[in-house]
């Protein structure tokens, strides 16, 4: 029997990148999907290439940022999938600019997607699991979300409030037999967002990845799946005892 039979999971960006990965991942052990993700990023395509493989799975549009889009891509999850027991809320995006020189907007949109997408998305999804009094909830935060760095403020600000709502949700949830976690993902590739990072980096003479790589303690850069193996576990029972943790998947760049 696979982990995740029977089970529903919402994973939110999962139209590509990291998300993608974490949805085929669970699907593979035997959950049932939706992806939510921008109508642009084409969710039901993505859930398309988890039915050609004979997994359920349905593409919902939402936008994390807005309750009311994300509330209600939830409840059409809910209703052709069923209730959902597993929230993976990995949409987000990354801004570069020092604090002074950041356009407002960049980090306005920097809290509207990364914080208040999480926020917003728990409040769709998270009192059906408290009326189970089941669930199981992993938030991506960052290790940006551990140390801030120079041109980084805006994402690592929204990744450290990311990290203090995984730990106030799992204190809150904890008792109605949910539990909160969240990974903190370091130098991963293959996503939309690095490949933005690099491009804007490079444009900005900052380090790109391949000046990055042979400077962490592994040698080398992350992939998808090393993340999605960890957001697996963290749901699966073998993760049973864990909750308010959050998970470096970094190659050894930071340690905590």
């Amino acid at each position: 029997m696979a982990r995740f039979d029977g089970k529903v999971a919402l994973v939110t960006g999962a139209a590509g990148g990291i998300g993608r990965a974490i949805a085929h991942a669970l699907a593979r052990d035997g959950a049932a999907i939706g992806i939510v993700d921008l109508p642009g990023a084409d969710p039901g395509r993505a859930a398309g290439e988890l039915r050609t493989h004979g997994l359920r799975a349905e593409g919902v549009a939402g936008d994390v940022a807005d309750p009311g889009s994300i509330g209600a891509a939830a409840a059409r999850v809910a209703e052709r999938l069923g209730p959902v027991d597993i929230l993976i809320n990995n949409a987000g995006v990354a801004r570069i600019g020092t604090i002074l020189d950041i356009a407002p907007k960049d980090w306005r949109d920097s809290f509207a997607v990364n914080v208040d997408g999480t926020f917003n998305a728990c409040r769709a999804v998270m009192p059906a699991m408290v009326e189970r009094r089941a669930g199981c909830v992993v938030n991506l935060a960052s290790w940006l979300g551990k140390r801030g760095q120079a041109h980084y403020g805006a994402y690592a600000a929204s990744k450290f409030a990311v990290v203090g709502l995984t730990q106030s949700l799992a204190y809150e949830m904890a008792p109605l037999g949910i539990r909160v976690n969240a990974v903190a993902p370091g130098l991963i590739v293959d996503t939309r967002m690095r490949s933005d990072i690099d491009e804007l980096s490079g444009r900005m003479g900052l380090p790109q990845v391949k000046d990055r790589a042979p400077l962490l303690p592994m040698k080398r850069v992350g992939y998808p799946d090393e993340v999605a193996r960890v957001v697996a576990f963290l749901c699966s029972d073998e993760a049973s005892y864990v909750t308010g943790a959050t998970w470096d998947i970094t190659g050894g760049s930071w340690m905590s």
